[in-house]
């Protein structure tokens, strides 16, 4: 049993039909202008644009967003640069337990969200032959349990359209990254732009070019990949307020709706790699479909439901930050958020909800620091230490957790299989352990009254 969660639209370009553009902005606009002079002098240090800010966050995801719309909550200015040239369209859905919500809560954004997303009631668990195991109310949780699924692109728009329009600088790459030795840290942008910053935070996923930077390693692949899907019902989705599991030997599935006409799926399956990377939607289609071709009808017409282009296929992946051995969280002012520190699996649902908690916490401490002495690079180092060492103590934990459960639940050992549902999920198995983690509070973002 677990709680599986997917997974970021196009945004107008921040600096269209704005009438009050921040001059420190100009030379982004003009550079979106003449990017093909800009780029062709890259090389030319005489000619690169050159910028001063105060924070500069690398990614436009949930935490790069969450973390920036925090900042700008308590009165800080920062600069999000993103490479894509719009917000990210790409990713279906994931579920927010209580523990999002709250941080969308001191965000501002969680009430119009909510009426957009349908409130998930009860969780139900079946095996792959249609047999209902268990199933388990959420509200019989505790009241203040809520867990919705919600898309990914409209989280991320709602956390963008919070903000000034001069938040965002799209289409701008980060090509090195230095530290001078008064201090700052110096970008150079793929264009020839740079910028200097006396923090930089790395939001920018599991690829992150800060988190390599930083010394860590690339993600580890956990040994099963999944497929996505946002299927659509333009007359209605026929499903109640549930969440569906169905657990076959080395394969599982769920789907869940999220909206009056959509409704979230995925299929995790044993893989030995992660195979080549697939985008061609007829194949991903066939692929998922011959899978689960004998599974539960209700599955199979889900996937049949979903448009071409809304199916993904990724491989997993997590990094363990072990004590001493992991490269230091912290470094002259850089440090990182979401999945560019902590990627997990989505075995407990808990990825984005750790990516907008980090945020709260990160955002709090640099304001302190700040207030403390705008000039002492000392508090900031101290904030974002003290930073990562309040997260350390929940992630870490959470993403060995989550990565047991997603390997037991991918057993392939027909005994194994048999016990877990004869025995396991029907006699033994409750539901508040595995949603313990959501009653994790990480407090308001103003510490003051």
């Amino acid at each position: 049993m677990a709680i599986v969660a997917a997974g970021n639209l196009s945004l107008i370009h921040p600096f269209q039909h704005s009438s009050h553009i921040n001059p420190i902005c100009q030379p982004l606009l003009h550079r979106k202008i003449t990017s093909v002079r800009c780029c062709s002098n890259a090389n030319n240090q005489d000619n690169r644009v050159q910028r001063k800010e105060k924070v500069v966050i690398v990614g436009a995801g949930i935490a790069g967003l969450a973390t920036a719309l925090s900042l700008h909550r308590l009165g800080l200015r920062s600069l999000v640069l993103e490479q894509a040239d719009s917000l990210r369209t790409g990713g279906t859905s994931l579920t927010l337990f209580k523990n999002g919500w709250r941080v969308l809560d001191a965000l501002g954004v969680a009430d119009d969200l909510r009426k957009e997303f349908i409130e998930i009631h009860e969780l139900e668990i079946q095996t792959d032959k249609g047999k209902v195991l268990k199933s388990f109310q959420l509200k019989g949780e505790g009241k203040s349990q809520e867990a919705r699924g919600v898309e990914r692109k409209a989280l991320l728009e709602s956390l963008a359209h919070s903000m000034p329009e001069d938040t965002i600088s799209f289409g701008s790459c980060v090509k090195t990254i230095e530290q001078t030795k008064n201090g700052q840290i110096n970008l150079l942008l793929d264009d020839g732009t740079q910028i200097l910053t006396k923090i930089l935070i790395g939001c920018d996923g599991v690829r992150s070019v800060v988190a390599r930077w930083m010394g860590f390693s690339e993600p580890r692949y956990v040994g099963y990949c999944a497929y996505r899907g946002l299927a659509v019902y333009p007359s209605g989705q026929p499903f109640a307020q549930k969440v569906h599991y169905i657990y076959g030997k080395g394969i599982r599935a769920g789907y869940v709706p999220i909206t009056s006409t959509k409704v979230y799926w995925f299929v995790c399956f044993n893989s030995p790699s992660p195979g080549p990377k697939m985008t061609d939607p007829t194949i991903l289609r066939k692929e998922v479909s011959q899978l689960v071709r004998e599974w539960p009808r209700e599955l199979i017409q889900t996937i049949e439901n979903t448009p071409d282009g809304a199916i993904l296929r990724t491989p997993l992946v997590d990094r363990w930050l072990w004590p001493i051995v992991s490269p230091k969280s912290t470094k002259g002012g850089i440090a990182l958020a979401g999945d560019a520190w902590h990627p997990m699996t989505p075995n407990l649902g808990q990825g984005g909800c750790c990516a907008l908690e980090d945020s709260i916490i990160l955002a709090r401490k640099l304001k302190e620091a700040l207030d403390m002495d705008e000039q002492n690079n000392l508090n900031v180092e101290e904030a974002l230490q003290s930073y990562t060492n309040e997260r350390w103590s929940r992630i870490f934990p959470l993403a060995i957790r989550a990565n047991i459960v997603g390997a037991l639940l991918q057993w392939e050992n027909e005994l194994i299989c048999s016990v877990r549902d004869n025995i396991i999920i029907p006699k033994v198995a409750q539901l508040e352990p595995f949603l313990e983690h959501t009653k994790y509070d990480c407090g308001l973002l103003y510490t003051n009254p």
